[in-house]
This record gives structure tokens, C-alpha cells and sequence, in this order.
């Protein structure tokens, strides 16, 4: 009749009798209304659903059309939906070149696709196999001879299906919304290809140095124990133990491995593939017990002190070939990385792993930035008369703040104060009070008008001092693309990440181009465009309208119909947000950051031309780094999800920069190490370092700054400064 009415009752008792659901009661029919029309979400509803579209089915269609639909939809793991995928995934041939040793292999798929394949469990898989070629041969559909030719017969199952060149699944959802908004279900019937602006080298370090950045913070905090344990008193051969490890999947490059034999020096773990490798005690010295993100235990003397025989655990093969003990991060983070003169996207990673959470942490998350927020503050103060040189007191302050409802002390991270200091000073060693008396003293709503020019939605900005201090809860990509303000000059860009969609034909549907940052142009009238821009650009076709898909990422939309092209004849000229003098001044503090401030760790990396800003919340809640050159904008996120501290050392120096230097390592190989060109208007004094003010020849303490030439400090007594114009050529590093 289609529905399996007796398989439904026994699923009904044992679900009355145990509280769960544990037994299905599906015929072929059923499972067939399920895939084409319901979830497999199990709930009564969905149940009776599929018992009336079964029966319909049964009504409406033959046996073997019902069968012939089956075949074609049926999972069969790998991504292989149906009998013809399965047999171009598993053996790259159609279903009628297979043998018959073949075709049972993959009739016999269905029960558990997943775990048990020719690829995932091969022993296992070759039972199953020989389990249907026996069923077979009892009930009389092969001879004896084709049998035992066909048990014989060795399985060469591998993976034939297509590779991805590189690992961005997050992009690759980004690029799935928007297509689907934008072209409707035609997006996944109308085999449209979609380049994006993603780089796979930067793409594939971004995805290490994400990696390696949380494992080795979660390393610090050492190990919480296994993921599972299994008794093995009664699994005692390999397909019990791959049966054990059936629920837990590699994530990250992280293989799960069930502990099988320990010794004082090394563990012995069967994987889930069918390996067994030693993990040595030498690479466990990480492992001592967690006690919380501030302490753990005492450093493991041997392997009994981290794992025993029958646990669950994570291996990684390292460089060396050798297998070490890890560990599943609790921790997140985000990284995004784009070109500051176009907006490009050049890579992104949303999260650890896609996986285990689809949450883009880079379009979709909010967090507060804390310090590495002070830059876009600066600017500000800069835009209302400040010079980088100008004191501001670094001194205790109280407010009775109606809108905290409480008295607010805020304090430095050190707990100490230092007095009058110097904008660049204060930016360097990132005094929160001077901030403060900063954005105290522009005024928050004009502070607050001033930073909307990055590219921040006035809204996400708080209208209280706490500002001063990064308390808006922003996206990474909305930090990167402020940065990217600082590192053009002065504009604000649009980040993108598709290039172009074309059809089956070829023709290209839909293009987006970069807004194009020109100081002499006329948006009035357009001028012929670098031919790097211009590349980009023809033919000009209006963009792609993902803006209402991913809200982060704004693009200019054509208005064109699906299915539809168009000349675009206007250019898009990118806005002026600051003045090139404060992008450079901005840029000149956060360059002494990285020299000889809280980002001074990036030094490792050898260049000069870096600047950035580390950010660290309250009680350790989030850690960034953003930072740029001329050629690449970076923002790093590191959190919890559940915004739990981090610990009490993990600022945005410890935990955000690594994963940030070790992206920029690669990123920037063979990239010139070229200083910033200095815009005109731009004058060099000799300052006292004390005072910030002109000082004469004869101060030997003099130190040389730089200044908008309309706005250079005073001198304090009579006596002739030394000031000279920036010229374009002078080495802007020799700022002292």
C-alpha cells in the first residue's frame, strides 16, 4: 500500500515505552514523499504528512516509476544524490559501465551513507557489499560462477568528484544568498558560474592562520579532557572501534581517534580511516588539565595524565609527518582582508569551521572593538584643531553618567596614569582617559557625525563617552573597511566579493566593478579610468544586488530585470571621507603602534611600511587587530561566542595579532616595502617633547613631528622653530 503501517506501530511503541525516538517505520514510498516534498525533521506532523503524499504517490504513480524516482533522489554520501551520482562520485563511470561487484556496492549505500562507504569505511563497506551479493545469489538473481567472481573482485572506490581549489565556505554561502536573491531558484538550475575577488593564496593563509591561532590559544589554557569515552570490554576488532567513532567527524584538519593502547611515553589511536598512529608525551607538554581560562593544572609526566584506553580524542599530522594530541578550540574568531583602493575581498574566514557553525562571525557578527576603535576618535580630534602633538592630561576622571546609571571610573588597562601626554604617545600606549578627554572635548554627536564617514551606521554608535572606548558593537568587515579609509588617502570604499555571473553560454549576466578613488575627477564627468580599474570595468554592466542578502556588503544595483544586461555608462567614484593630511596623520600614530607600541610584535614581520591598532574589551571579552599597508586592509576578530572572557592575559596583542601577522606573512610575499607617499600640505617641526610645543636649534631634547602646515603648535618663548615642508621624496618614516 506504499505506507509500512506494522514498521509505524513498533516505531510508535518503542517511542511510548522509552521516550525516544529511536526506530523508523519508512517504505520506499514514504522515504520517496519525504525527499521530494518534507524535511526529515522527526515530528508527528511531518510524519502524517508523508503517510497521505505516500499513499497519493501510490495512487498517482507504477512501482517501478516509484522506484526509478527513488534511485534518482536517494543520498548516497559524497554529495552523490541517486545511483548515477554515486557511480561517477565513487568509480567515475555510469551506472551501465559498472561491474556487478560495483553495483551492489552501492546498493548497499543506503542504510548508512555516511559512515559507511567505500571511502569512509571500506572494510565495513565490503561486508556490506558481500552482504548483498549473497542476498543475491539466494534468491536467484546471479549463478554461483558471477558470485564468487564478483566476491572476489578487489574495490577500488576513490573520490572522483570535483575539488575545490580552495577552502572558503563561508564566501561560498555569501555568493549562494546573494545569487539566490538576485536570480531566484534559477541560481541552482541554471549553471551560472560566479568568480568572486577572492585570492586562493591569501584565501588558504587566512584559513591557516585562523586555525592555527585558535588552537594555539586554546592550547594555553590546556586540555579538557576526552570528547567521549567508550568502554572496549566488549569492542574489540576494528569495526567495533569504527563504529564507535562513527559520530564524530574530522573538523579543521582535526582526524577524531579512539584511544586503543597507552604506555608512560605514547598513546596508540585507531582513526577513523583505518589508521593507528602514536601520539608521543613529548607533544603533550600543552596538556595540562583546565581549570578555567586563567589556570590549569600541573604540566602531564605521562600519558596516563591526559588519556586513557577507550577515550575519545583529536589528532593532527604535522609538517614533520608526526601525529600530535589536539584539541577542539572553544574559541571563534573572524577574519576578512581587502584591497583598500578597490574594496575587493581577498579573503575571508567567518569562523574555525564552517561546519560545525555556518554563523559568519565577519558579515554577521557584533562585537565591541575597544582600542582598535581610538583611530576613527583621533581622526576626529584632528578633524576639530588637535595636532598629534597636542597634551592632553592622562589623569583620573569620575562621571555621573544618567544614562549608565552609575558613577563610570574609567582607568587605563596598567591602573596608572601618566599625565600630560601626547596624542601620538596616547595612541601608541593606548591611554583610554585621553580618549576620553578627547571625545569629551569635540563633542560626541559631532565625534559621532565625523566617524559615519567610515562607513558606520550613526545608529551602532553610542551617544556617550563610552565611545571614546570602542563600546560599539560592530562587524569585522565594518572595521576593515574604516581602516581601509586610513589606507588610501582618505576614501571611503565599497567592499565586494563578486566579480561576475555568467550563463551556460558564457555571457556575462551580471558584473559588479570597485568605486574608483580619483582626487582630480569630476563625478560630473568621468575620465579614463588606470587600466588596472579599467579591466574591471568593461564592459561596464550595472552590479549584482547583494546588498539585501549580506547587509555588510553593500553594492550598487543595476535595477536590471533577471536575465537581463545593460550598459552602465556611469562610473562610481568612491566618497571623500577625510582629508589626505588626517589619513596620513592617523596613519603616521599607528605605524609608531607597531614600531614601539602594543602591536610591536608585528616587527617580526620585517617591514616598515605596516601600521595597525590593537584592541582588547572589557575583562577580556574580545581581542582585535586591524591593520594595513598601501596594499592590503586586515581586520582580525578573537572571542567566545557567549562572550565569556577570554583570560586575563589574552589581550588583542596575544590573541587577535598573531593570527593577523601570520596572514600578513604570506599575504604580503613579495610586496615592496614602500612608505606611504605624503600628501602636500604637510609641514616637519622640531617639537619639545614635553610641552608638544616649537622649540628653538639649541634644544638638544627636540624631537621632529609632524603637522598640518596651517596648524603647527606655537613656541613657547621668542626664538626661531625649525619648520620645513614634507616634500613628497623625504622618507616620512623619519618622523624623530
Amino acid at each position: 500500500p506504499g505506507v509500512d503501517y506494522q514498521g509505524i506501530t513498533r516505531a510508535a511503541l518503542a517511542l511510548a515505552t522509552t521516550g525516544e525516538k529511536t526506530i523508523g517505520g519508512s517504505t520506499i514510498t514514504q522515504q520517496l514523499a519525504r525527499n521530494f516534498f518534507l524535511t526529515s525533521e522527526k515530528t508527528f506532523t511531518r510524519k502524517i504528512k508523508e503517510i497521505f503524499l505516500a499513499l497519493r504517490i501510490e495512487r498517482e504513480l507504477e512501482k517501478d516509476q516509484i522506484l526509478e524516482l527513488y534511485m534518482n533522489k536517494i543520498f548516497l554520501g559524497y554529495r552523490a544524490y541517486g545511483v548515477g551520482a554515486a557511480a561517477e562520485v565513487y568509480y567515475g563511470k555510469s551506472p551501465r559501465e559498472l561491474s556487478l561487484a560495483q553495483c551492489a556496492m552501492i546498493a548497499a549505500l543506503p542504510k548508512a551513507p555516511s559512515r559507511i562507504n567505500p571511502i569512509t569505511s571500506p572494510e565495513r563497506a565490503l561486508e556490506r557489499r558481500d552482504y548483498v551479493l549473497n542476498r543475491m545469489l539466494e534468491l536467484g538473481f546471479i549463478e554461483r560462477a558471477e558470485f564468487e567472481a564478483a566476491i572476489a573482485e578487489p574495490d577500488r572506490a576513490y573520490y572522483h568528484g570535483a575539488i575545490a581549489e580552495i577552502s572558503a565556505p563561508y564566501v561560498a554561502e555569501m555568493v549562494r544568498v546573494a545569487a539566490l536573491e538576485k536570480l531566484g531558484m534559477a541560481a541552482y538550475e541554471g549553471g551560472y558560474e560566479v568568480v568572486t575577488t577572492i585570492d586562493s593564496r591569501l584565501q588558504t593563509a587566512a584559513n591557516r592562520a585562523v586555525s592555527n591561532g585558535l588552537e594555539e590559544y586554546d592550547q594555553r589554557h590546556g586540555f579538557r579532557g576526552p570528547e567521549a569515552h567508550i568502554d572496549l570490554a566488549d569492542k574489540q576488532t576494528t569495526a567495533d572501534w569504527l563504529e564507535a567513532l562513527t559520530p564524530f567527524r574530522p573538523i579543521s584538519g582535526l582526524e577524531p581517534g579512539l584511544v586503543i593502547e597507552t604506555a608512560d611515553e605514547l598513546a596508540v589511536v585507531y582513526l577513523r580511516n583505518g589508521q593507528t598512529v602514536a601520539l608521543m608525551l613529548e607533544h603533550m607538554v600543552w596538556a595540562a588539565p583546565f581549570i578555567d581560562r586563567d589556570r590549569t593544572g600541573k604540566p602531564p609526566e605521562s600519558v596516563a595524565d591526559i588519556m586513557a584506553v577507550g577515550d575519545i580524542v583529536r589528532a593532527r599530522l604535522h609538517d614533520d609527518g608526526s601525529w600530535r594530541l589536539g584539541q577542539l578550540p572553544e574559541v571563534e574568531a573572524a577574519l576578512v582582508s581587502l584591497d583598500p583602493w578597490t574594496g575587493d575581498i581577498k579573503a575571508l574566514v567567518g569562523g574555525y569551521d564552517f561546519a560545525r557553525s555556518k554563523y559568519n562571525r565577519v558579515t554577521q557578527g557584533r562585537r565591541q572593538p575597544g582600542s582598535s576603535f581610538k583611530p576613527f576618535i583621533y581622526s576626529a580630534a584632528l578633524e576639530h584643531g588637535f595636532t598629534v602633538a597636542s597634551l592632553v592630561n592622562d589623569a583620573p576622571i569620575v562621571f555621573e553618567d544618567s544614562e549608565l546609571e552609575r558613577t563610570w571610573k574609567p582607568q587605563n588597562f596598567s591602573e596608572r596614569f601618566y599625565g600630560p601626554t601626547r596624542l601620538r604617545e596616547a595612541m601608541v600606549n593606548s591611554r583610554n582617559l585621553v580618549s576620553i578627554r578627547l571625545l569629551r572635548s569635540i563633542g560626541i554627536e559631532s565625534a559621532r557625525e565625523h566617524v559615519t564617514q567610515f562607513g558606520f551606521d550613526r545608529d551602532e554608535l553610542p551617544a556617550n563617552l563610552t565611545m571614546a572606548l570602542g563600546s560599539a558593537s560592530l562587524a569585522p568587515l565594518a572595521m576593515a573597511r574604516g581602516y581601509a579609509v586610513f589606507a588610501n588617502g582618505g576614501y571611503l570604499v565599497t567592499p565586494r566579493y563578486i566579480r561576475t555571473i555568467s550563463d551556460m553560454s558564457g555571457a556575462t549576466v551580471y558584473r559588479t566593478h570597485p568605486t574608483v578613488i580619483c582626487e582630480d575627477c569630476d563625478p560630473a564627468e568621468p575620465e579614463a579610468l588606470p587600466v588596472e580599474q579599467a579591466e574591471d570595468l568593461e564592459p561596464e554592466f550595472k552590479p549584482l544586488d547583494i546588498a539585501s542578502a549580506n547587509p555588510e556588503v553593500e553594492v550598487t544595483t543595476s535595477g536590471h530585470e533577471s536575465g537581463q544586461r545593460g550598459i552602465d555608462e556611469e562610473i562610481t567614484y568612491a566618497e571623500q571621507a577625510i582629508t589626505p593630511q588626517n589619513a596620513y596623520l592617523v596613519r603616521s600614530m599607528m605605524m609608531d603602534v607597531i614600531r614601539r607600541g602594543t602591536g610591536r610584535r608585528a616587527m617580526e614581520l620585517g617591514r616598515n611600511d605596516l601600521a595597525g591598532k590593537t584592541g582588547t574589551t572589557n575583562e577580556q571579552r574580545d581581542a582585535w587587530f586591524s591593520g594595513y599597508n598601501d596594499r592590503l586592509v586586515t581586520s582580525v576578530w578573537v572571542g567566545l561566542d557567549n562572550h565569556e572572557p577570554l583570560g586575563r592575559r589574552e589581550l588583542g596583542g596575544r590573541a587577535a595579532l598573531p593570527v593577523w601577522m601570520e596572514f600578513m606573512a604570506v599575504a604580503l610575499q613579495g610586496v615592496e616595502d614602500e612608505p606611504p607617499a605624503t600628501p602636500e600640505g604637510l609641514a616637519r617641526a622640531r617639537i619639545n617633547p614635553d610641552t608638544g610645543l616649537l622649540t628653538r636649534l639649541d634644544d638638544n631634547d627636540a624631537i621632529m613631528e609632524i603637522f598640518e602646515a596651517g596648524r603647527l603648535p606655537p613656541m613657547p618663548e621668542s626664538g626661531q622653530g625649525e619648520i620645513e615642508d614634507a616634500p613628497y621624496e623625504e622618507d616620512p618614516y623619519q618622523i624623530y
